[in-house]
């Protein structure tokens, strides 16, 4: 099964459910698909969607899902990071009026050149070769630094009062 998620920002991202739709249509994905699509106008024909999902719900596809294709906004990147996947991610750009202004795009490339383990995706037609030549069995090791931070954020608290 594969998942893909666009959030919950209020302008549509019809391109990137457009997309998936149609390799599933064409039979290029043989696999089942469910969307998280938000405020998109698009409804897929070939595809099991959703407006919006419980997060309780959406983490649990997430683990059961061999691939998650997702917008760039990093909440939705980091989940599936943070559960040894790599996601596929398609940043929202301002030319399409998915957004505002380019800051997915530009946030995204520069996770890529630090390495950060994501697939960025910055014209929607690499998408078709992207999914057919990944590697499902590739995971990666997250290591958070939530405890770390709420440690020395109670440290820093407790010296003030």
């Amino acid at each position: 099964m594969i998942f893909v998620t666009v959030g919950t920002h209020e302008q549509p991202f019809n391109r990137l459910i457009e997309e998936i739709d149609k390799l599933k249509e064409n039979n290029v994905i043989q696999d089942d698909i469910i969307i998280q699509r938000g405020y998109s106008t698009y409804l897929p024909k070939n595809c099991q969607c959703y407006d919006f999902l419980q997060y309780d719900k959406m983490e649990q596809i997430q683990k059961e899902a061999k691939l998650i294709i997702t917008h760039g906004g990093p909440s939705s990147f980091i989940y599936p990071i943070s559960i040894g996947k790599i996601p596929i991610v398609v940043p929202r750009q301002k030319k399409y009026a998915e957004h505002i202004n380019d800051h997915q795009l530009i946030f995204c490339q520069e996770l890529v050149k630090r390495n950060f383990p994501i697939v960025c995706i910055e014209n929607i037609n690499e998408l078709k070769n992207i999914i057919l030549n990944y590697k499902y069995d590739v995971s990666v090791d997250f290591k958070s630094n939530n405890e770390k931070f709420i440690t020395n954020f109670n440290k820093y608290i407790k010296e003030l009062f």
